[in-house]
């Protein structure tokens, strides 16, 4: 009998048949011309899965449990899922997603979307009834989040089955107030849709429904005391508070900075890298590090993951907000909740990185805008900005007396 091939044996093997399954995509972070570097999860489910999975099926495979109804309205995951429905279509037709929610086995219970991704996903059973366990469909953001017990996104090509290169998944799993996996919410679209903002709200979602679970576990007269946080990061004023009373979190201006990266960026960071965006070059040991993440997950009451760190409760950010806003050509929202430049007196790499994307994303906003409001309002934020108030006063007509406000900050921004 053949001995069983070690890892690497296993990887070269792997690294073979990827080589030969996946297109040369344009996958952001990659090297022009070149293929996406392999994540590590996503090697080890290759590996797992090419012995049961042919790469080159065309469908999910149809759960041998008979139709799906009755396990769904059985389901824990029913009446907490039911409640957010109105929410969940609004989300999904509106941004161009499916949405579905599986049992613990994998097994597509509830989705929901519109008609146009409807029809795509039910062409590779992405649809009630549907096995999307990795024994099923290899490598997906499903099969992962169900292994791992943690939120996972999958893109384009590293899905091991080819007819679901056209897609990115975002998914988290849901779990009861026991600790257990019920199943896992998820979040679809076509890769060239992919958002940065889909595992937040794939995360807001499922703290939501997790939240609904425990109450119907404790009862009415037990309330979840899952927090909730909003966390204002733009502008002169700092501030994170408790949903709904208000109370404000006292944080140190670290703490509000590690907030706000995980909050921006929703998938987490590896430990190396959160230190560097907090610290940069600077000698800062392993220890100091790791007790600023340490008071900062007991100042949340836990709600940061360990390894990678990623918030684990919902959390809603006035940043956040901007960005999204952008995302859907909504400029004054934007606007309303651009108080400023982010966090403006950290120093922290990671931090000013995220604050000259910000100012640059608003600026661009209404300078691509034909509204002069628009211009007028960020030119109150930017009094030395002149291409923004010789923009307003292009806009503005002839007999709007704005223009003279536009007119003094123009003088006052060519004199500095």
């Amino acid at each position: 009998m053949p001995q069983r091939p070690d890892l690497r044996q296993r990887r070269a093997v792997l690294e073979h048949e990827w080589s030969h399954w996946v297109p040369r995509l344009s996958v952001p972070g990659t090297r022009p011309g070149g293929s996406a570097a392999l994540r590590h999860e996503v090697t080890e489910s290759w590996a797992r899965s090419l012995g049961s999975v042919d790469p080159g099926r065309d469908s999910a495979p149809v759960t041998d449990g008979g139709p799906v109804h009755q396990r769904w309205t059985s389901s824990p995951l029913y009446r907490p899922v039911s409640g957010l429905a109105g929410e969940l279509h609004s989300i999904a037709e509106d941004a161009g997603f499916v949405t579905a929610v599986t049992d613990e086995s994998g097994t597509i219970l509830w989705t929901c979307g519109g008609p146009t991704m409807r029809r795509k996903a039910e062409r590779v059973n992405f649809a009630p009834g549907g096995r999307w366990d990795e024994q099923a469909m290899g490598t997906n953001a499903l099969s992962l989040a169900l292994r791992t017990g943690r939120p996972s996104s999958v893109f384009s090509a590293e899905h091991l089955v080819s007819a679901l290169h056209g897609w990115v998944c975002y998914c988290a799993p849901v779990h009861g107030p026991d600790g257990r996996v019920l199943g896992v919410l998820d979040l679809s679209t076509t890769w060239d849709r992919s958002h940065p903002l889909a595992m937040s709200t794939v995360r807001t979602l499922v703290s939501t429904i997790e939240a609904r679970l425990t109450t119907e576990h404790n009862g009415p007269g037990r309330p979840s005391r899952l927090p909730r946080l909003r966390l204002s990061c733009l502008g002169a004023e700092q501030a994170v508070q408790a949903v709904p009373d208000g109370r404000n979190l006292p944080l140190r201006p670290r703490q509000v900075e590690i907030l706000t990266l995980l909050a921006l960026e929703p998938d987490g960071f590896s430990p190396e890298r959160l230190r560097a965006a907090l610290y940069g070059d600077r000698p800062v040991t392993a220890s100091t590090f790791k007790a600023e993440i340490s008071h900062l997950r007991r100042a949340l009451g836990g709600g940061i993951a360990p390894r990678r760190y990623a918030l684990t409760l919902p959390v809603s950010c006035d940043a956040a907000d901007v960005l999204r806003a952008l995302e859907q050509g909504d400029t004054d929202t934007a606007l309303r909740h651009y108080g400023g430049p982010l966090l403006p007196r950290s120093e922290a790499p990671g931090i000013e990185e995220w604050r000259t994307r910000l100012e640059v994303a608003v600026r661009e906003a209404v300078l691509a805008s034909a509204r002069p409001d628009h211009a007028l309002r960020y030119g109150e934020r930017a009094p030395y900005d002149a291409e923004i108030h010789e923009h307003a006063l292009r806009l503005l007509g002839p007999d709007d007396t704005r223009r003279a406000i536009a007119a003094g900050r123009l003088t006052t921004a060519l004199r500095d």
